[in-house]
């Protein structure tokens, strides 16, 4: 494992040494110490390789990333996993606002919780967090799962399209155009195997399943004041 400090080496430089690994992935373990709540740590990967990150992350670690593993072992701040592509983020801790916004692919999981606009405008990405989820969670989310192992605050799915929202604790409240709906074996299978990624222990059928009721698709003057 090679390791980096960020304290010492600077920002810059940790990223470019990480943005290498496209050509050269024979160093494919890293271990960044002192990230002290730096900002943009491991932005734009796109190689197979594993970041560990010990300590806590400011906002947009792992934005726009593709095929490689990060791991915060600490919290992390707003907009972690941005615009993600594939590969797989962990924190440990709780993550801030807009977590796994605009991602496209990929697994984010938050092993605490997560604040306001987890996931908002997915379109492919998996979120699973194992705590609590803020108000605006899933705002105009395209595709995708967010999985909640506890409880969602207001306005869950507002304006949702297609993705599938499951939650295992209590809802405050669903936003506009969201709705409870069936939950079928094939959405059973989906939370078991994202659950087992994610490490969890929840048992999928504690969980409720959310998604659009695509009264908003198409603009209808009897639906006026949803919008």
């Amino acid at each position: 494992m090679q390791t980096f400090d960020l304290e010492a080496q600077g920002l810059r430089e940790l990223n470019s040494t990480l943005h290498a690994q496209v050509k050269e992935t024979n160093q494919t373990s890293w271990e960044v110490i002192n990230p002290k709540g730096s900002h943009a740590i491991a932005v734009g990967l796109d190689a197979p390789i594993e970041v560990n990150i010990k300590g806590s992350t400011g906002y947009y670690c792992g934005g726009m990333n593709k095929q490689a593993t990060i791991n915060v072992l600490g919290s992390a701040g707003p907009g972690t996993a941005e615009n993600m592509m594939s590969g797989k983020i962990v924190i440990d801790g709780d993550a801030s606002q807009y977590a796994g916004a605009t991602g496209h692919g990929g697994l984010l999981v938050i092993k605490g919780n997560a604040s306001s606009r987890c996931g908002i405008s997915m379109k492919g990405i998996n979120i699973v967090v194992h705590g609590n989820i803020g108000h605006m969670s899933a705002f105009m989310a395209q595709s995708g799962n967010l999985v909640v192992c506890g409880d969602a605050g207001d306005a869950l799915g507002d304006s949702c399209y297609e993705a599938r929202l499951f939650v295992r604790g209590s809802v405050k409240s669903l936003g506009a155009d969201c709705e409870e709906k069936e939950m079928r074996p094939e959405h059973l299978e989906i939370l078991k195997e994202l659950l087992a990624e994610a490490d969890s222990d929840a048992k999928p059928e504690e969980f409720k399943r959310y998604g659009s009721a695509r009264n908003l698709y198409n603009f209808d003057v009897d639906n006026a004041a949803a919008y």
